[in-house]
């Protein structure tokens, strides 16, 4: 029987946990939010056009628990044990979504539009740039 499984136990002295009820309960909040269906947006008539954006979503979370006990004894008293026992958790999670595309359905077919999104272009930029020199640097010097 391991101390936080619930169903091992008998059903007299079963205990909710409420950590993990609630990490539960935010992890669904969560995936709700990176679901398939808000990938897609609402159509946008214009014209002869229908518009329908798309977007890219990605939903990151971590979660850790822990408990533990432990016995030890008390200085300067002869044979005083001392007992004690903790438990925590924590987690989070963020969501982040942007338009990636357009679908642009017209008369004379469907055509997919990317949305290019500059500022994400120049820090990547900026930052193999950085890469490549302090790869420049490094090799300048000798590698060690």
């Amino acid at each position: 029987m391991s101390p936080g499984n619930v169903e091992d136990r008998p059903p007299e002295v079963r205990v909710a946990n409420p950590p993990v009820e609630r990490v539960g309960r935010v992890m669904e909040r969560l995936l709700d939010t990176a679901d398939v269906a808000k990938i897609y947006g609402e159509p946008i008539p214009h014209g002869q056009l229908l518009l329908i954006p798309a977007a890219e979503v990605v939903a990151v979370a971590g979660v850790g628990m822990g408990s533990g006990g432990g016995v030890g004894f008390v200085a300067g008293e002869q044979g005083h044990r001392t007992r004690g026992s903790g438990g925590g958790g924590g987690g989070g999670g963020k969501t982040l979504a942007r338009c990636v595309a357009v679908v642009v359905a017209s008369p004379e077919g469907v055509e997919v539009r990317p949305v290019f999104d500059w500022t994400k272009i120049a820090l990547a930029a900026f930052t193999a740039a950085g890469f490549i020199v302090a790869s420049w640097k490094g090799m300048k010097r000798g590698g060690r």
